[in-house]
């Protein structure tokens, strides 16, 4: 099969076409002929960073850990697929995992589900990590009917998908960004916009909420803004963290008795545990894509085979709208 492989690490570091042995599929897992592979911020991390990520995989690596494509062969023990269907997944890419920027991927058949009906598969290789990240965030902080719920990041990868699960749950949700076209996208999809640049928390705290502070803050950006975060809270709300790598003063966490989520999404991988979990939610996410509620939106931008380093940059430059694709 033809695949793209790094011989070494960096931010430029040259994906190179190469041949290399067709996957067989093991016990457990599926094969499947790739048609579509996203690129999140993970894996331009992984690239750039290589061994300094305990994540890494070892060199000559296979990154791409979203795809979509079509189940060619069944290993032994595995049920619910077959020779033909459509698929989705998020399920390599990482330490001794091989990745999706090949011909084919022998995935482990726990983290992948039947590709939405309603989406291509350009669209469904979009949604895997950002959507069980933006699923397992808004579940572990209990969001229902009537909550409200603060996205910041709501026109990122993982933050336009939550701004629609928490419509979808019954919330009434606020979302942060900056210029234009970030803000037309928040209210297009149905939350009120947020511009973090011109806006104070307390003055949008004061607006949304009547001064109470949110029921749930989603954060995707992390970081110092975690500090925002926790100022939009209400007293006892909750806090759900996707970039959590940060040394920061926990008092006001403290003083209003706030809970905290640190959502990981890459753990089943990269432990061999609760891999089920992702298949499970990746039905979820493929049943509400279905229904009209979870469309993930999808960079303009095309990319193929021979330009996979173009489609990692236009996604770290921050040119990127909506989530980056490189079809197969």
């Amino acid at each position: 099969m033809k695949a793209l492989v790094l011989s070494s690490y960096g931010p430029d570091a040259p994906f190179e076409l190469v041949e290399m042995p067709d996957p067989v599929a093991t016990s457990g897992h599926v094969v499947i002929k790739v048609a579509a592979v996203s690129v999140n911020t993970v894996d331009t991390m992984i690239r750039s960073m290589g061994a300094d990520l305990p994540l890494s995989p070892q060199l000559p690596a296979v990154l791409g850990m979203d795809f979509a494509g079509t189940v060619i062969a069944i290993g032994d023990g595995v049920t619910g697929f077959a020779v033909g269907d459509e698929v989705y997944g998020c399920a390599g890419g990482l330490m001794d995992l091989p990745g999706s920027l090949a011909e084919y991927i022998n995935a482990d058949a726990r983290l992948i589900a039947h590709k939405p009906k309603s989406l291509t598969m350009r669209e469904a290789a979009a949604l895997p990590l950002v959507g069980i990240t933006a699923y397992e965030g808004l579940s572990r902080t209990g969001v229902g009917e009537g909550q409200t719920v603060l996205v910041h990041g709501g026109a990122g990868g993982v933050g336009h998908v939550a701004v629609q699960i928490a419509r979808h749950l019954g919330a009434t949700v606020s979302a942060t960004g900056r210029g234009a076209d970030q803000m037309a996208l928040i209210e297009g999809l149905g939350a009120r916009a947020v511009d973090f640049t011109t806006e104070k928390v307390e003055d949008y705290v004061a607006e949304h909420t009547g001064g109470i502070g949110f029921d749930v803050v989603f954060d995707s950006v992390g970081g110092p803004n975690m500090t925002n975060s926790f100022n939009a809270a209400k007293l006892n709300g909750h806090v759900a963290s996707t970039v959590a790598m940060v040394e920061i003063d926990l008092t006001p966490v403290h003083f209003k008795g706030l809970s905290l989520h640190v959502v990981f999404m890459l753990l089943p991988m990269m432990h061999d545990v609760g891999q089920q979990t992702h298949g499970d939610i990746l039905k979820s996410l493929a049943d509400l894509a279905d229904t009209g509620a979870l469309k993930p939106i999808v960079d303009e931008q095309l990319f193929g085979w021979t330009d996979v380093g173009a489609a990692y940059a236009h996604l770290t430059n921050g040119t990127a709208v909506g989530k980056v694709v490189v079809e197969l």
